[in-house]
């Protein structure tokens, strides 16, 4: 899987822990935007009917139902592209 706010990839053994967070950001990993359930147009932005609500999808949580989403380095742009798109953006006409 991939951390939710750097994009770094993470090797995923068998489960993530509560506690397990990002090598590269520090942020935590068991949080609802890492998870495959999440998705922003369900009820409780998630796909998971048992799962109960949680209100910070950026912070840590217990939920027992959590699954590591799979990595998508499509989804994640990366940094150099970004400041690319970002000068040819805000280039000053000469």
């Amino acid at each position: 899987m991939n951390c939710w706010k750097c994009g770094r990839e993470i090797e995923t053994k068998e489960r993530v822990g509560f506690r397990d967070c990002c090598p590269a950001c520090d942020r935590p990993l068991h949080v609802c935007l890492n998870c495959e359930f999440h998705d922003p147009a369900y009820n409780n932005q998630c796909r998971e009917t048992e799962a109960a609500r949680v209100v910070d999808k950026d912070r840590a949580n217990f939920c027992e139902l959590f699954a590591p989403r799979k990595a998508d380095a499509a989804k994640i742009p990366a940094a150099s592209n970004v400041r690319t798109q970002l000068d040819s953006l805000f280039r000053k006409k000469t």
